[in-house]
């Protein structure tokens, strides 16, 4: 690998979504810098994690029918029993739902579980509680993209969190899509919740870190069983 290559893989590549925000930033550092020089590098530091905030790299995904992967970055914070938002349509009562939590240093360009075509993008406005509550999933504002899977209906809820105020999503029911591929994103903290159907059997626990795109969290069919885990 040559030294050029080195230095852009160095580089991860930004969501446009995220330009004008990384912009105001860098604009507001520079206006402190006539006033105060700490100032400015505080700004530049701010402008630094915008962009951070806003990266969009490359992920590789397992292209198999059976797993379910992750929608986000962040950290599994609840694997069990939950009814879905009734927007969805979802009235078979309860599903497996694995909510990943993210936090204002994850990436948060979310990807979708599983391959299908969309048949519906709902979105609900709400409060703007603390995403890791239990309760967000129902109270707070959110985005949620039901996909007709191989396995089922699959559904994939984006929620705002208490600094998260925009949710953004590139979907529309009728399109085809691939496991992993971009769907949205939130803007600066927040969770994404799936929906899984029977058969679908969990494959993380909470407290696991999860990778948008990569990380297997469910898998379907007989020979699926849950994972073993310790915390060390």
């Amino acid at each position: 690998m040559s030294l050029v290559d080195s230095i852009k893989n160095a580089f991860v590549p930004i969501n446009r979504e995220g330009y004008p925000f990384i912009a105001g930033f860098g604009a507001v550092a520079v206006v402190l810098g006539f006033f105060s020089t700490s100032l400015f590098w505080i700004g530049a530091i701010l402008t630094a994690w915008c962009a951070y905030f806003f990266r969009d790299p490359e992920r590789v995904t397992p292209v198999d029918d059976r797993l379910v992967v992750s929608p986000a970055d962040g950290i599994v914070s609840a694997v069990g029993p939950a009814i879905p938002p009734r927007e969805l349509g979802l009235d078979g009562g309860e599903m497996t739902r694995i909510s990943v939590f993210m936090n204002v240093f994850s990436c948060h360009v979310n990807r979708a579980p599983a391959r299908g075509r969309i048949t519906a993008v709902e979105h609900r406005p709400g409060k703007f509680l603390n995403a890791e509550l239990d309760k967000a999933s129902a109270e707070n504002e959110r985005n949620g993209i039901v996909i007709d899977s191989p396995n089922g209906r699959i559904a994939a809820v984006q929620i705002a969190g208490l600094v998260a105020r925009r949710i953004v999503c590139w979907v529309d029911s009728g399109n085809d899509i691939a496991i992993g591929e971009r769907i949205g994103l939130i803007r600066f903290g927040s969770r994404v919740d799936v929906y899984l159907p029977a058969g679908a059997v969990a494959k993380v626990a909470v407290g696991q870190t999860a990778v948008a795109g990569e990380t297997i969290i469910a898998e379907f069919g007989a020979h699926a069983a849950s994972p073993l885990v310790r915390v060390s």
